[in-house]
């Protein structure tokens, strides 16, 4: 059984995650040399245990399998690495259900605001018939998913000016959403100044206030020192987000049948580990950011939802997916246009 990660070790120690792996016995030459990149900081859950998944698939194959790992977008940002993954320069590479959505609409169905309520529901959805859905949308690309989903996390919204505590405090606040349809039209929905940027620019506009604030999971919050530029936090939990590991078919379909299910196995694994992970930072990062200067409000999200469901989000959400798409959301969050 894998032991938990402590918070020190996956928040403290970039040094923790190395760029080439080490390995404590030797191995044969690689018959597969793959890349797996990340756009994530080293030291956040994602690397540590995708890491962890890579030396294991490389000691069980006997060297035969060896995929690096490139964390915290050192091959390019989101959008470019998409790119790269789908014409086959990256074979792997995990990307969240909101950046994905610009390429497989279909993957954004889990970002509908304000549809799960806790993890219970995401993991009955996203384990269940949405995630199969989704994976079977993404499977029509030239690239697919090769592991159950991992989580980014319920995502809050931070702000360096106004207190968003209701709905109607988002009117006309410039916050900076990822480059989504989804996210970008959620705000919108709520009358903010909402425009896409990609993640890797997204401190420098907050320190020179091209934006009032942005909304993310705590943990990238907290990996990417997002709390240096950003002075509260609303927990709205408006969208649950994850990270699909995707893989170039063609090059996941050069691998001999061994190798794609060891792979599948041990980011399945490490999937879980992850998950666990995160749940775990959610729980101690509140306290852990209020002592770097965060302020926690604390909000009614039902309000939210309320007036979301007086807008025409849901119903315009609905038309472009069709019924069928729809119902696989529904079956979990319960009625919503």
């Amino acid at each position: 059984m894998t032991r938990p990660l402590s918070r020190r070790t996956l928040l403290a120690g970039a040094a923790a995650l190395p760029l080439a792996t080490v390995f404590t016995r030797p191995v044969r030459a690689a018959e597969f040399e793959y890349k797996l990149a990340t756009g994530q900081d080293p030291t956040h859950p994602v690397n540590l245990r995708a890491q962890e998944a890579l030396t294991r698939i490389r000691e069980a194959s006997n060297g035969r399998l060896d995929i690096k790992l490139f964390p915290a977008n050192q091959l390019g940002s989101d959008t470019d690495l998409l790119s790269q993954v789908r014409n086959g320069s990256v074979e792997f590479f995990n990307l969240s259900t909101s950046i994905l959505s610009t390429f497989v609409p279909a993957a954004a169905l889990p970002n509908t605001g304000f549809a799960f309520k806790d993890y219970d529901e995401v993991w009955k959805a996203m384990d269940g018939g949405l995630g199969t859905y989704v994976r079977e949308q993404i499977a029509k690309t030239p690239i697919q998913a090769v592991s159950k989903i991992w989580d980014n996390g319920f995502r809050q919204i931070t702000s360096s000016t106004k207190e968003i505590r209701t709905p109607e405090d988002l009117k006309g606040f410039k916050i900076r959403v990822p480059p989504s349809p989804m996210l970008t039209s959620l705000f919108k929905a709520f009358e903010a100044g909402a425009a896409p940027l990609n993640f890797n620019e997204l401190y420098s506009a907050l320190q020179t206030r091209i934006f009032e604030g942005e909304e993310n999971p705590l943990a990238i919050i907290a990996t990417t020192r997002l709390y240096e530029v950003q002075k509260t936090c609303s927990l709205t939990g408006h969208v649950w987000d994850g990270y699909w590991m995707l893989g170039n078919k063609r090059a996941v379909q050069r691998l001999p049948e061994d190798l794609r299910t060891l792979v599948s196995r041990e980011l399945d694994r490490a999937a879980d580990d992850e998950r666990a992970d995160i749940v775990r930072l959610n729980d101690s990062l509140v306290r852990d950011l209020g002592a770097k200067g965060i302020t926690f409000l604390a909000v009614d999200r039902q309000k939210f939802r309320d007036a979301l469901g007086r807008t025409t989000f849901y119903k315009d959400w609905k038309n472009k997916y069709g019924d069928a798409a729809w119902e696989h959301l529904e079956a979990v969050a319960g009625k919503l246009a």
